[in-house]
């Protein structure tokens, strides 16, 4: 995976980038480990929990992400 983006599913992005999960949590993404995280995607995701995707794309690309 080079890029993250909306259409990234959530279980990718955690396998790139776990320390991550924080981020997540504070906005609201509690359950990563679900069924819906495995096939999910980021932009579903922040429409399911009210957060704005691109802010959040802003913030987990202080992350490391290697693929």
């Amino acid at each position: 995976m080079s890029q993250i983006t909306k259409d990234t599913i959530i279980a990718d992005i955690l396998k790139v980038a776990p320390d991550a999960v924080p981020l997540f949590r504070s906005v609201g993404m509690n359950c990563l480990g679900c069924a819906m995280a495995s096939g999910e995607t980021l932009g579903e995701a922040c429409a399911a929990h009210g957060v704005n995707v691109d802010e959040l794309l802003g913030k987990l690309s202080e992350f490391t992400v290697t693929a």
